[in-house]
């Protein structure tokens, strides 16, 4: 993260406690002014509770958040300057879409052609000209979405967050607002953090991502980092759709490895070929036994069984097909290794020079 003068938001060493469930346990960032920051965890990780406190609708029970410079610990929730989109919308039933976006510059007092002027401005940056006198009902849910984000907006908030965003929404349509939150904001320039437990959306979307688990911060990097260089075991297992294999040492080009370390194996980092295919790496190759085949429409997952280990791998729809039951040879290119509580170490096949080494 940037220094301490460069960040818009900071939380230093909160903690707060439900009852006897620790939701933060000394949490401590920065987030530097105009970025689009993802807050990534399982459910129960703490993630949500961050949300809520920047947004002054929890307190801390220790530490303090900050907001361009000044301790906001005790600010009302309504004078932090704060916009907020809901996983549900929260968008009012008996109101239009004009209503709904102009609701806040109503509650300010703002003069009605101020507010008209406001309200046509978003309309035209969400995308809704032409459905301002219609109701939530008679919206679609990317529709009423992008309400709920320009009812945020419209009192032109320095920070802007968003809790699940997208979960309300079908995956077609998640997908497409994905991209357009991130045009939206990037060209709003506005601080924004949102939540999520879908690691495909912080990568999509955020600048940088911030992983959560059991109160606690394990990672902050930019989605490059925390998808290729894991630095504990709980983000090597959460990222991408992992392995976990707890013999590594018995695998081909591993056996330097100590026996009491674990590894983490992707399926981008696993080959599998036929046995009549020639093996770019024969010497690190390994016997499997294909026991499923699933079609993803753009390629074909596999689950091949090795020294007593399920691994996943990829394989092109172009190539020739594998069946199930069929034997088959493994190249494991990459792993995640590690001792418990420690930090990861990316190992490479010791049979691969790095010159040579193929990158998935």
């Amino acid at each position: 993260m940037a220094g301490e003068t460069e960040n818009y938001v900071e939380l230093r060493h909160i903690n707060k406690t439900f009852k006897n469930y620790k939701a933060s346990d000394d949490i401590h960032f920065g987030i530097e002014k105009g970025k689009l920051v993802g807050l990534l965890g399982p459910s129960g990780s703490g993630k949500t509770t961050i949300l809520r406190m920047i947004a002054g609708l929890e307190t801390a029970d220790s530490g303090d958040i900050v907001i361009d410079g000044r301790v906001v610990n005790d600010v009302a929730a309504s004078k932090r300057g704060i916009g907020f989109v809901f996983q549900n919308y929260a968008l009012f039933r008996y109101m239009t879409v004009y209503d709904n976006i102009a609701f806040g510059l109503t509650v300010n007092k703002c003069k009605k052609s101020d507010i008209k002027k406001r309200v046509e401005e978003l309309i035209e940056l969400v995308d809704l000209k032409g459905l301002e006198r219609r109701y939530p009902s008679q919206l679609s849910g990317g529709q009423r979405q992008r309400v709920a984000f320009a009812r945020a907006l419209a009192p032109n908030p320095e920070l802007l967050l968003l809790d699940e965003p997208f979960a309300a929404i079908d995956a077609k349509v998640r997908q497409e607002l994905r991209s357009w939150l991130r045009e939206m904001i990037t060209r709003v320039g506005i601080t924004s953090i949102f939540v999520t437990h879908d690691q495909d959306e912080a990568i999509e979307v955020a600048d940088e991502i911030i992983i959560t688990n059991r109160g606690r911060i394990e990672q902050i990097g930019s989605p490059g980092d925390i998808y290729s260089a894991p630095k504990t075991a709980f983000v090597a297992e959460f990222m991408g759709s992992p392995t976990r294999i707890s013999n590594i040492s018995e695998f081909k080009g591993y056996e330097q490895l100590d026996r009491t370390i674990h590894a983490v194996v992707r399926p981008e980092n696993v080959s599998v070929t036929k046995k009549t295919e020639k093996s770019r790496y024969p010497a690190s190759v390994e016997h499997g036994i294909v026991e499923r085949v699933l079609f993803r429409g753009r390629e074909l997952e596999l689950a091949v069984r090795v020294h007593g280990v399920l691994l996943t791998a990829n394989r092109r729809l172009e190539e020739a097909r594998i069946a199930e039951g069929e034997a088959v040879d493994v190249f494991i290119y990459r792993v995640y290794a590690f001792h418990e509580n420690e930090e990861v170490q990316i190992v490479d096949n010791a049979n691969v020079g790095t010159e040579n080494l193929f990158y998935i």
